[in-house]
């Protein structure tokens, strides 16, 4: 079985930074792109950075600049470093992994359980 384990989440005043972490355990052959996403009360989920194998990225434009998302390949691992946080970055935060468990098996994204990111101003 496969769990994405999500870790960093916290209350932070506005300006400030925080550090998420994620990472995939269980059985994984290997893992294409990773990514995080954020739903604020009463809001769609929206894609919030995202990162392939090979490293490319790719953000929301409100996070530009801001966040930044790394991954360790070697700890099946992803990261997201943000910075200059705003009150309306205040959101539950889940983490994303398309993966396949064996050589012969389907890609299947699975989703973290949620952090929350809260914001104050």
């Amino acid at each position: 079985q496969v769990q994405l384990v999500e870790s960093g989440g916290g209350l932070v005043q506005a300006g400030g930074s925080l550090r998420l972490s994620c990472a995939a355990t269980g059985t994984i052959f290997s893992i294409t792109a990773m990514g995080w996403y954020r739903q604020a009360p009463g809001k769609q989920r929206e894609l919030v950075a995202r990162i392939t194998s090979g490293a490319s990225t790719n953000y929301v434009d409100s996070v530009k600049c801001r966040f930044t998302i790394s991954r360790d390949n070697a700890k099946d691992t992803v990261y997201l470093q943000m910075n200059s946080l705003k009150p309306e970055d205040t959101a539950v935060y889940y983490c994303n992994a398309d993966l396949r468990q064996r050589a012969w098996s389907a890609y299947t994204v699975y989703w973290g359980q949620g952090t929350q990111v809260t914001v104050s101003s």
